[in-house]
C-alpha cells in the first residue's frame, strides 16, 4: 500500500507539475502579448512623433522659403535705389564740376576787370550800365547740362 500511495503522491505531483507548467506558459504568454502590445504602441507614437516632425519640418521649410523671398525682394529694391541714387550723385557731380569750372571763369573775369580798373567799384547794382556787369553776358548765362553718362569711374 505503501507503494500505492506512493505512485498516487507522485501521479498527484506529476499533475501538479504539469499545471504549474501550464499555469507558467499561460502567464509568460500573457506577459509576452502584454509586451507585444506595449511595443506596438510604443511604435505608433514613435511614428506619430516622427510624422510631426516631418510636418513641422514642412511647414517650416515653406516659412523660410517665404522669407527668403521677402528678403530677395528687399534686395532687389534696395540695389535698385542704390542704383537710382548713384545715378543722381554722378549727375550732382558732373554739375559741381561744371559750376566750379564757371566760378572760376568768372572769378578770372573778375581779377582781369579789378586789374584794369583797379580796386575800386566799378559797377553799381543801381547803375544802367549793364556792358561790364558779368551776369549779363549772354554766353555765362546758359544752362548746366549733365547727365550721368559725362563722370566714368
Amino acid at each position: 500500500m505503501a507503494s500505492s500511495s506512493g505512485t498516487c503522491s507522485g501521479s498527484s505531483s506529476l499533475l501538479q507539475n504539469s499545471g504549474s507548467e501550464e499555469d507558467l506558459r499561460a502567464v509568460m504568454d500573457q506577459r509576452k502579448r502584454k509586451r507585444m502590445i506595449s511595443n506596438r504602441e510604443s511604435a505608433r507614437r514613435s511614428r506619430m512623433r516622427k510624422q510631426k516632425h516631418l510636418d513641422d519640418l514642412v511647414t517650416q521649410v515653406a516659412q523660410l522659403r517665404k522669407e527668403n523671398q521677402q528678403i530677395l525682394t528687399s534686395v532687389n529694391i534696395t540695389t535698385q535705389q542704390f542704383l537710382s541714387v548713384e545715378a543722381e550723385n554722378s549727375v550732382l557731380r558732373a554739375q559741381v564740376g561744371e559750376l566750379s569750372h564757371r566760378l572760376e571763369s568768372l572769378n578770372e573775369i573778375v581779377e582781369v576787370l579789378n586789374a584794369g580798373f583797379g580796386n575800386t567799384t566799378f559797377i553799381e547794382p543801381t547803375t544802367n550800365n549793364s556792358f561790364f556787369n558779368p551776369m549779363n553776358m549772354g554766353y555765362l548765362n546758359h544752362p548746366i547740362m549733365a547727365s550721368a553718362d559725362i563722370l566714368q569711374y
